[in-house]
């Protein structure tokens, strides 16, 4: 077992902190994860899927400002996390006994209960991750993260094809409802866990997640010039070009193609695997080369899937489909997580935190509200230069409106994106042929993708005085 720490506490702690994802997952992805099915199972319309995907992230991000004020009068970070935690898993019985009681209204009761449970691990959240930049060590914050991260996957594979089987074993015999709710109360349980790790966690003398909000105006004309504030804006904007398509493709799958909860689960598990087999290499990678090149790389690839679901609708093939997303957006997630914390000082993380995801939930409202109105009245037939043109489905629009507006997005932003710490050079085909010797599934992405000529790596700055 490696260890994470030279100092003995901080790697106790670190370890109940792998444990404490590993059970957090098991909520994640055994039942998170089908937040989207259960709320088609309630009869929710697109417009209402939409609203389920961008409001509970906007309640959060503004639940992650109230968490760094409350940081700020309190100077102590673990009882907010365990506070926020803890609300987290009681939130599962109203979500489980609402909709049932008042099935009028189980729709807006049920996404009013995602609302605040996405509102209280936001409450916990910026004091989360100050804990967690005080207590691992930069130079192994990349392998650690990759494996906490990967065994936290691991947990939400295995979790969501436990929670698919169940939807499905119930639903085949007629009680879906049933089947949710025995779904919802072992993510209940799982999040118990979650928090008894989370206090076991020390807390050790730090920077607290306060809430800062300078009035030097000096200050503010070097944060809108700052590398932090491009980094910030680029992915708040890509939030919102994901999002206008993100949260549908389960309604395409479910409403439109008609899957089981077995098929639906083993098309989300391809991604979820793929992420699992990746994410150790993109880790190590991102710690010797940087994450700047793993962001170029993913990014540019991530415009294309949208468009890729309106080419068949064969099953294997959206199969397919998801376990090369999984591998692109596992390089992307971590290497992006791994750059906010390069780019910002452990002092200012709160403040800094606060802003990128507000920006961030912000556009995702305005990305997934789009796509929920577009999804409700675009039409599935209609004439084109003469042509009468009929689509699989309605949301087809909306998937290529997503790809557009991911395309420019990438090609405004990603060449401005700098490493801002000292790294080895190398070219983004070196780069692919490191990933695939780390992981040999990866190697077929390296093969289908090929090598391009290496390009001279960019100075490495240092921006974080800046801010």
């Amino acid at each position: 077992m490696p260890r994470y720490a030279a100092d003995p506490i901080t790697d106790k702690s670190l370890r109940h902190s792998v444990r404490e994802g590993v059970a957090y997952s098991v909520m994640s992805g055994g039942a998170e994860t089908y937040f989207s099915a259960f709320a088609l199972f309630l009869k929710a319309t697109t417009t209402q899927i939409g609203w389920l995907a961008s409001l509970p992230p906007l309640l959060g991000s503004f639940a992650q400002l109230l968490s760094a004020w409350v940081g700020h009068l309190t100077g102590r970070r673990r009882p907010i996390i365990l506070f926020g935690a803890s609300l987290q898993a009681a939130v599962w019985l109203p979500m489980l006994v609402l909709p049932f009681l008042f099935p009028q209204h189980a729709v807006i009761l049920f996404i009013a209960c995602v609302m605040l449970y996405y509102a209280f691990t936001n409450l916990a959240a910026p004091q989360w991750n100050s804990l967690m930049g005080d207590l691992v060590p930069e130079k192994r914050r990349g392998r650690y993260f990759a494996r906490r991260t990967g065994l936290a996957s691991v947990t939400a594979f295995i979790s969501l094809i436990v929670g698919g089987l169940i939807l499905y074993g119930f639903d085949e015999i007629g009680w879906t409802a049933s089947g949710f709710v025995v779904v919802f109360i072992i993510a209940a349980l799982a999040r118990i866990v979650s928090v008894y790790h989370l206090s076991r966690m020390v807390d050790p003398p730090g920077h607290v997640a306060a809430l800062q909000v300078p009035t030097d105006m000096h200050w503010w004309q070097r944060l809108f010039g700052s590398p932090f504030a491009r980094f910030s804006l680029f992915f708040a904007l890509l939030q919102t070009a994901v999002s206008i398509a993100a949260p549908f493709f389960s309604v395409y799958m479910l409403r439109d193609l008609k899957y089981s909860y077995l098929l639906f689960m083993i098309n989300t598990a391809a991604s979820v695997l793929m992420q699992v087999l990746t994410l150790n290499a993109w880790g190590r990678v991102g710690d010797h080369f940087g994450n700047r090149k793993i962001l170029v790389m993913c990014g540019s690839l991530i415009p294309v899937f949208p468009m890729l679901w309106t080419l068949s609708p064969n099953y294997f093939y959206l199969v397919c489909l998801q376990a090369m997303g999984g591998l692109v957006w596992a390089g992307f997630s971590l290497s992006a997580g791994n750059f906010f914390f390069d780019l910002v000082p452990a002092g200012k993380r709160a403040t800094y935190l606060a802003l990128h995801n507000v920006l961030a939930s912000i556009g995702i409202f305005i990305g997934a509200s789009l796509g929920g109105y577009l999804g409700a009245v675009l039409p599935k037939e209609f004439d084109l230069f003469g042509h009468h043109v009929t689509w699989g489905s309605a949301l087809f629009g909306v998937f290529l409106l997503s790809t557009a507006c991911r395309l420019v997005i990438v090609l405004l932003f990603l060449p401005r994106v700098k490493e801002v710490r000292e790294v080895r050079p190398v070219s983004v085909g070196g780069l692919l042929f490191r990933v695939a010797r780390y992981n040999a599934l990866a190697g077929l992405f390296f093969e289908l993708i090929g090598r391009r000529r290496p390009r001279p790596a960019a100075e490495p700055e240092s921006f974080r005085d800046q801010l």
